[in-house]
């Protein structure tokens, strides 16, 4: 696991959370759509990168 992939998951893992915040809160949903697929990207990004796959 290199540094890139874990600043990857780790920002994934903090907008996931952000999600979570902002649907408890009642946030308009176009505010939780796009920070979910922020998440998403970024989640992906990460394990994507990871050494796991070569």
């Amino acid at each position: 696991m290199n540094g890139l992939s874990t600043v990857f998951i780790l920002v994934g893992l903090f907008l996931l959370g952000g999600v979570i915040s902002f649907w408890k809160q009642g946030m308009p949903k176009s505010v939780i759509t796009l920070l979910g697929i922020g998440s998403a990207m970024c989640l992906v990004a990460g394990i994507l990168r990871l050494e796991v796959w070569n």
